[in-house]
């Protein structure tokens, strides 16, 4: 049987995903450009992303129930 969020779930790992790809992007520029430390926008990315996951998270649990 199909979960009833199954599509959001789907949206929301493809959305992280693309997150991912996005900060990989960032840090290849900020060792391309010399920087040694972890750029802030991709500590705000991986904080977005973490937030995706909890969703995800929370919708299997009420698919689960």
């Amino acid at each position: 049987m199909t979960g009833e969020y199954d599509e959001f779930i789907q949206r929301l790992e493809s959305l992280a995903a693309d997150l991912d790809e996005v900060a990989f992007d960032r840090l290849r520029e900020a060792v391309a450009d010399g920087e040694v430390i972890r750029p802030l926008e991709d500590k705000k990315l991986m904080q977005a992303r973490r937030a995706i996951d909890k969703a995800a998270a929370v919708l299997r649990q009420l698919d689960e129930t």
